[in-house]
């Protein structure tokens, strides 16, 4: 099994920055696409930003140009670089890994959120 560790949430002004991370760890074969996902009070939870294990990218619209995802294989990682952030970025914010098994069946992984409030 995987545990997704995050880390990197609080308390930030309108316009700051923040940087989440995702460590993975467990037993596994490989880590295919790693997600953040985010979901605020009332609504849906929504794909923010994803990255493939080949370095491939896709981000919401909402937040494309101030987000990016990036990831370190060697350290089965995930970031989320969170720039010009605006009221509406507050959230919970969930890391998702899509995990090969050893078995050569993937699974589905998600972390424990991390709360992410933008304030003005």
């Amino acid at each position: 099994q995987v545990q997704l560790v995050e880390s990197g949430g609080g308390l930030v002004q309108v316009g700051g920055s923040l940087r989440l991370s995702c460590e993975a760890s467990g037993t596994f074969f490989s880590i295919n696409a790693m997600d953040w996902y985010r979901q605020a009070p009332g609504k849906q939870r929504e794909l923010v930003a994803a990255i493939t294990s080949g370095g491939g990218t896709n981000y919401a619209d909402s937040v494309k140009g101030r987000f990016t995802i990036s990831r370190d294989n060697d350290k089965n990682t995930v970031h989320l670089q969170m720039n010009s952030l605006k009221l509406e970025d507050t959230a919970v914010y969930y890391c998702h890994a899509d995990v090969m098994g050893l078995a050569g069946v993937s699974w589905d992984y998600w972390g424990q959120g991390t709360q992410v409030t933008v304030s003005s």
